[in-house]
């Protein structure tokens, strides 16, 4: 009988105060799409960077194709086979494919036979990239696109995807799965990390559910419905966001003929953008990754100045205050960066609760600094969001992307804004914590805050939104109620093709 591809069996890896996998044992075999399910936390990135040869395990074994297998380093993992697609992209912007592309590689070719490869790999997956293009002038779907390319290229019998789909477009999210399904026909293994469900039933023929670092589960996720496999993720009965319906307020933010100039060199200007959002009002805004959405974040956080009147905030102008002062207001935002942006990698909990709680939750007295109250808003946090991690004490990059996630909006919305705005509210974040998260902003809006939702999942800005703008080049289009709108007409407006001045009426 044929060996599995890659066999793991009884794998366990403990860190001091956390046990991050115990016993994991499950086979992928040849040719296979298999899932790895869990909620945030789970273990999932654990698992794979041992497979990586990123970590050492501290019990088990793992056998490819029969034989032992214990990478001590990336390298070892690529030569045997194995090649891994990070969530967050390793890519520099001020270099070209190809040079991004030999820099990912352990022995790289001439740079002009590794185009004509690159040309020629890409092409033949559908995937096509010119070699000589910048990388900050691509889309975030080619950047994908290179960093897939530069796994083919060393020839991998298994590809590890981690959440491959969160920064793409529905049509590029097709274009990637017939790249896989064409590796699946060839014979190569792909083990798929998603919390997008639909996306697992689609594309994979096995799946293995982690919870608290165990095997809880496996499925046929052709068999299961997307409720059904998140029920099995988080073990109990998943909560359906819902609030009542209500008649906006007051105007709390009003954005009139705003245009900024990017300050990075390859992102996107602002162009006239209007909006306006009342109180108890959601406004969704979709767009395609680096069509302005960090610049408009920046624009209304205060990060990016603007003109006096073009930003104003209950009436009053707010466009040439900073971050701060707008914070003091109740004007709170959360970026999609989550590390290094919205959170200190290096710093704690508590530290990072401070950074943007220090005015709102006078944490700070006379230039002295309450630790004690930090803590306990930092352990506030952690509690109402169910942050995994030991304790406010730990380092913001200790926790995985979801749970981080978890604590950065959980860290605004327990401040009590009367304006909100997100970027990627719930990237990377299980089914169970989206809901929760999804459910904190209604509540939010609920009790009467403006909130504006930044997002590419369009899903979730049908589920939360009341009204629905698409950011096209740097331009917005006028918001139109999420109530009867078709996904044709938001793909029309995603595409530009309805941009115009919004109407604001104060």
């Amino acid at each position: 009988m044929t060996p599995p591809l890659l066999s793991i069996q009884g794998l366990t890896k403990v860190y001091p105060g956390v046990v991050a996998n115990k016993d994991v044992t499950f086979d992928i075999g040849e040719g296979e799409v298999h899932a790895l399910l869990g909620e945030n936390g789970a273990g999932k990135s654990t698992l794979v960077k041992a497979i990586y040869g990123l970590i050492r395990p501290n019990e088990g074994t793992m056998l490819w194709r029969g034989q032992p297998y214990a990478p001590n380093a990336p390298a070892q993992a690529r030569a045997t086979g194995v090649a891994m697609v990070f969530q967050h992209f390793s890519l520099f912007d001020a270099m070209d494919v190809a040079e991004n592309v030999a820099l990912g590689m352990d022995n790289p070719p001439p740079i002009r036979e590794l185009a004509a490869r690159i040309t020629e790999v890409s092409n033949n997956y559908g995937l096509p990239l010119d070699p000589s293009r910048m990388v900050g002038d691509l889309s975030a779907g080619e950047r994908q696109r290179v960093e897939i390319i530069r796994c083919l290229l060393q020839n991998p019998q298994l590809l590890i995807m981690d959440e491959p789909t969160s920064v793409l477009t529905p049509q590029e999210v097709e274009i990637l799965f017939r790249t896989l399904r064409q590796l699946r026909a060839e014979g190569r293994s792909i083990l798929y990390i998603s919390h997008k469900l639909e996306e697992i039933r689609s594309l994979c023929e096995n799946a293995t559910v982690l919870r608290l670092g165990k095997v809880v589960g496996r499925a046929d996720p052709r068999q299961e419905s997307a409720r059904s496999l998140a029920e099995m993720m988080v073990g109990q009965t998943l909560h359906t966001p819902s609030r009542p319906a209500a008649q906006p307020g007051k105007m709390l933010l009003q954005v009139t003929d705003l245009s900024v100039a990017s300050p990075s060199a390859f992102g996107t200007s602002l162009k006239s953008v209007s909006l306006a959002v009342r109180a108890g009002e959601i406004l969704g805004i979709g767009g395609v990754a680096g069509n302005g959405q960090d610049e408009l974040l920046g624009a209304l956080s205060g990060e990016i100045r603007a003109n006096a009147e073009a930003v104003r905030m209950a009436g009053e102008p707010v466009g040439q205050f900073g971050p701060n002062a707008r914070r003091a207001m109740g004007l709170l935002c959360a970026p999609e960066e989550r590390l290094g942006h919205a959170a200190a990698p290096d710093m704690s909990l508590t530290e990072n609760a401070l950074l943007t709680g220090a005015w709102r939750e006078k944490l700070v007295t006379r230039g002295f600094v309450n630790w004690g109250k930090a803590r306990g808003f930092a352990e506030k946090v952690i509690e109402r969001f169910d942050v995994r991690t030991p304790g406010p004490w730990v380092a913001a990059r200790a926790l995985s992307g979801g749970n981080l996630q978890k604590f950065v909006i959980g860290r605004e919305i327990l401040q009590r804004p009367s304006v909100l705005v997100v970027n990627q509210p719930t990237w990377g974040v299980d089914a169970s914590a989206a809901a929760s998260i999804r459910q904190a902003l209604l509540d939010l809006a609920q009790a009467g805050a403006a909130v504006v939702v930044i997002s590419q999942d369009l899903d979730e800005i049908l589920e939360v939104a009341d009204n629905f703008a698409a950011l096209n080049g740097g331009k917005l289009s006028a918001p139109r109620p999420v109530q009867g709108l078709t996904m044709d007409q938001i793909g029309l407006m995603l595409g530009g093709a309805e941009t115009g001045e919004t109407d604001v009426a104060a």
